[in-house]
C-alpha cells in the first residue's frame, strides 16, 4: 500500500483531501495527514477570532472521513527526505511514498529585539486564541499596538476597534499608506475609515525594538500594553531547515508541476512555496488541484502534464468590521458594505462546501 503523506490541513491540504476522497484515491493508496490540530482551521478568519467577535468554533471545519484516510495529531520536528520518513515529536516516524508539505507560514519579525519574546501574533489558532485572551482581559483605555498595515493587521485593528471600543489602538505601517499592495484610493478609503473609528495611524514607522508594554518607533518609546506583530511571515521552521533552494521568505523553489526540482515525490503548497503571487487560501487551491493531477497520472502510470495555465486568482477582499469592507475584484476596487457582503457570503459557500 502506497502512502501520500499530507503535512498540514490548510486550504492546500483540505483541498487536495477534497478532490481525492472519496471516489478519486487508487485501492492501492491511502492517506495520512498529520497536523496540531484535529480540525481544518479558517486561517482567514484568525483576526475576528483574536478581536472576540466569533467563537472559536465558527472557524474549525472536521476534516473528511475515509477508511483508507489516517489523520495524526501530532507536531512535525524533522523530514527525512533520503530515508522518506517524517519524524513527529513523541511518535513514531511516518514513512512516505509521495509528500505535500503544506505546514503555512511563521511571523518575520526582520530581527527587531524583543519582537518574539513580547508581541502576540494570529498566525495560528493556538497563537490567536492566546492573543484573544490578552486582547479582551485589558482594562478600558488601555493602548493596542499594531505593528504592520497589511491585510491582516487592517482586519484585527477594525475589528478590534468595533469589539473594543474603550482601547485605544495604533496602527503602524512603514509606507505613505496603509495596503501598500492595493490602489492608493483604496488605502486612503480604510484610512478614512479608521479616522472615523478612532484607530490611531502611525505611517512611516520604524519599529526599532519591542519591550514588556512598550515598542520603540525609530527609537523613540510608545507605551503599549499589548503589541501584536502583523508585520510580514516567512517559511514554517521545518520548511527553512530543509536542503534546497529558497527564496528570501525561506519558501522552497519548486517546479511548475510544484515538487522539488531534486525530488518529484515532495510537493509544496500554500505558504511554503515560492510563487509570484502573495500567498493566500485561494493560490493554495489552485496549486492542490494542479498536485492532484499530477497525482493521479502517476498512480496510473501515465506522463505528466508537461505544463499548466498559470493559477486564475479571482480578488482579495478585507473586512472592515462586520458592515464595511474593501478588495479588488478582477483588477477594480471595491468598498463598502457590498465588499463586506461579498466576503461573508464566499465565507459562508467555504464552510457550506466543506459540509
Amino acid at each position: 500500500m502506497k502512502n501520500l503523506v499530507i503535512l498540514g490541513g490548510g486550504y492546500g491540504g483540505m483541498k487536495i483531501l477534497n478532490e481525492l476522497l472519496p471516489n478519486h484515491l487508487p485501492e492501492d493508496v491511502q492517506i495520512t495527514l498529520v497536523d496540531r490540530v484535529p480540525y481544518h482551521c479558517l486561517k482567514t478568519e484568525y483576526y475576528a477570532l483574536a478581536a472576540g467577535t466569533i467563537s472559536d468554533k465558527e472557524i474549525r471545519v472536521a476534516f473528511p472521513e475515509h477508511p483508507r484516510l489516517a489523520v495524526k495529531y501530532g507536531e512535525v520536528i524533522s523530514i527525512e527526505t533520503t530515508d522518506r520518513k517524517i519524524l513527529l515529536k513523541n511518535a513514531e516516524p511516518i514513512a512516505y511514498d509521495e509528500l505535500i508539505i503544506g505546514l503555512g507560514c511563521e511571523d518575520k519579525y526582520h530581527d527587531v529585539p524583543g519582537a518574539d519574546k513580547f508581541t502576540y501574533s494570529i498566525q495560528n489558532i493556538e497563537k490567536a486564541r492566546l492573543t484573544y485572551s490578552v486582547l479582551n482581559n485589558l482594562g478600558p483605555g488601555s493602548v493596542v499596538g499594531i505593528v504592520g498595515a497589511g491585510l491582516s493587521g487592517v482586519e484585527l485593528a477594525s475589528e478590534l476597534s468595533e469589539s473594543r471600543t474603550d482601547l485605544n489602538i495604533k496602527l503602524f505601517d512603514r509606507g505613505n499608506h496603509i495596503l501598500s499592495a492595493f490602489p492608493e484610493r483604496l488605502s486612503k478609503y480604510v484610512e478614512n475609515w479608521f479616522n472615523k473609528n478612532n484607530v490611531e495611524i502611525i505611517n512611516h514607522s520604524n519599529i526599532t525594538k519591542v519591550d514588556e508594554n512598550s515598542l520603540y518607533n525609530h527609537d523613540q518609546q510608545i507605551p503599549c500594553d499589548v503589541v501584536v506583530w502583523t508585520a510580514g511571515i516567512q517559511a514554517n521552521e521545518i520548511v527553512r531547515n530543509m536542503d534546497g533552494e529558497k527564496d528570501r521568505m525561506g519558501r522552497m523553489v519548486i517546479t511548475p508541476l510544484h515538487h522539488l526540482p531534486n525530488d518529484e515525490h515532495i510537493f509544496i503548497v500554500g505558504d511554503c512555496a515560492s510563487l509570484p503571487h502573495a500567498p493566500s487560501a485561494q493560490l493554495a487551491e489552485g496549486q492542490a488541484e494542479q498536485i492532484v493531477e499530477v497525482l493521479k497520472r502517476r498512480w496510473k502510470g501515465e506522463e505528466p502534464p508537461a505544463s499548466f495555465p498559470q493559477i486564475k486568482l479571482k480578488g482579495i477582499l478585507g473586512s472592515l468590521g462586520k458592515k464595511h469592507g474593501f478588495g479588488m475584484m478582477a483588477d477594480r476596487p471595491i468598498t463598502g458594505r457590498v465588499a463586506r457582503i461579498l466576503k461573508s457570503g464566499i465565507l459562508w459557500m467555504y464552510k457550506f462546501h466543506q459540509g
